[in-house]
């Protein structure tokens, strides 16, 4: 079974996405035969190029709500063993944590990466469009520190994670997180446990009958309220 989630690290939903479908997957038979593969969305690929504080530019989005959903998102994060500091928070373009996710892919440590990187954003509030924060992220998740920063000082893997980026929205991804197992059944936003265990288990059997359908669709019961959108 082949789970592909799309996700942008500055998406606080997808963080807890991240968490949730780790815990469905342990409580799921057969993860033995299971792979996660995270590809890349950008939900504002003109996002400034070096960190800006994210209270402030969310704010110029979202109105006077700001402060009631950053704390509702907050309260559901924490639940998740997750500490979101947007007060903290640096918002910057993601284009080159892309990158260094799609060079962890390949090494096998990208869970790892995404995990630091979610947390050096929402938690510590590093500037994840820094090369060094970047490469001390993906270090702390066991990739050579010295090789993420030469691939990152070239244009290794723009071309690449933009082709990506441009295969998600043909695919009619226009929200993350996104989760499509199997290439077929498609998850929208962060659902709870028993909804992720019950599409995985379905396309586990499906895949094994040998089921030809395709474009089933989990929709989200919370409306936009579980995902990030463009």
């Amino acid at each position: 079974m082949t789970i592909e989630v799309y996700a942008d690290i500055v998406c606080p939903w997808c963080y807890i996405g991240k968490r949730r479908l780790e815990r469905a997957l342990r409580n799921f038979r057969g993860t033995d035969g299971v792979r996660i593969v995270y590809r890349p969305f950008q939900l504002d690929p003109g996002a400034p190029a070096t960190g800006t504080p994210a209270r402030r530019h969310l704010g110029q989005k979202l109105g006077s709500q700001v402060g009631t959903v950053l704390e509702r998102t907050s309260r559901m994060a924490a639940r998740e063993g997750i500490e979101m500091n947007f007060d903290h928070a640096l918002i910057g373009n993601t284009l080159d944590a892309h990158r260094v996710l799609r060079l962890a892919e390949a090494e096998g440590k990208q869970a790892g990466v995404l995990e630091q990187l979610f947390a050096a954003y929402f938690t510590h509030g590093r500037d994840i469009t820094d090369h060094a924060v970047l490469a001390d992220a993906a270090a702390a998740a066991g990739l050579d520190r010295r090789h993420v920063l030469d691939m990152l000082a070239g244009s290794t893997g723009v071309r690449e994670v933009t082709a990506e980026i441009a295969a998600a929205h043909a695919r009619g991804v226009s929200s993350v997180p996104t989760i499509v197992v199997n290439g077929r059944h498609a998850i929208q936003g962060v659902q709870e446990i028993p909804a992720l265990l019950d599409a995985l288990e379905r396309a586990r059997d499906e895949a094994g009958a040998g089921d030809a359908e395709t474009g089933d669709t989990t929709p989200n019961p919370a409306g936009v309220a579980g995902t990030c959108t463009i």
